[in-house]
């Protein structure tokens, strides 16, 4: 038998320590002439069969979650990511629209639209194309999902609320309208306010993710 002291001594050490400890630092606490491999088998024997085992990792030892364990104790967490202000407009654009097109949409926003825009709705099962429009170089539109209606709580996209509808909630100036936005154009800033909350103000720094698009989509 071992001692119970140095037992417990090379547990705590082991226990206190987040990575895994080597055996001469473990060696240290212990007196001259103490026997650490057979302090080390018998915490091991301790632990088998429990929830923790104690491992060893190259020249270190540590405690770890038992294997058999791993699987049921993995936690998925759902991440919240703000959009930037270039993709809620995008967004807006694409919902009262559509079918419509990259230049269209770039039309409407003034700006060059990044590849990346479309991408992060595309993944985020917001939009999707719907066909090609019969026009020179036959360009991909695209248009809401009904995931999209569904984040929103709309039956149908009839549901977006209008001009009127906005002016009165004060989420559109009517001053702006028509001047700002045009008869055709309203859309990108319309639903600004009622959309995910916005972490930029430009087209910089918007995330791009594998290209959802065809590479012929060029406007």
């Amino acid at each position: 038998m071992t001692d119970p002291d140095l037992l417990r001594l090379v547990e705590a050490v082991i226990f206190a320590s987040g990575e895994p400890v080597s055996e001469r630092t473990l060696a240290a606490y212990l007196p001259d002439g103490a026997n650490l491999l057979l302090l080390l088998n018998e915490l091991e024997g301790l632990y088998a069969g429990r929830g923790i085992s104690l491992v060893r990792r190259g020249q270190g030892w540590a405690f770890r979650t038992a294997a058999d364990l791993a699987g049921r104790l993995q936690i998925e967490r759902s991440q919240e990511r703000k959009l930037s202000r270039a993709t809620v407009e995008t967004l807006a654009i694409i919902a009262y629209h559509q079918p419509v097109t990259r230049a269209e949409i770039e039309e409407v926003r003034g700006v060059t639209l990044s590849k990346g825009t479309l991408d992060i709705l595309f993944s985020a099962g917001w939009i999707r194309p719907r066909g090609r429009r019969a026009t020179p170089g036959r360009p991909l539109t695209w248009g809401t999902t009904d995931t999209f209606l569904d984040h929103f709580g709309l039956e149908t996209i009839s549901d977006l609320p209008g001009i009127k509808d906005l002016e009165a909630a004060g989420l559109l100036d009517p001053n702006a309208t028509a001047g700002a936005y045009g008869n055709r154009a309203f859309g990108g800033g319309a639903l600004i306010d009622t959309l995910p909350e916005i972490n930029d103000e430009s087209d910089d720094g918007v995330e791009v993710y594998e290209s959802a698009l065809d590479p012929n989509d060029q406007p």
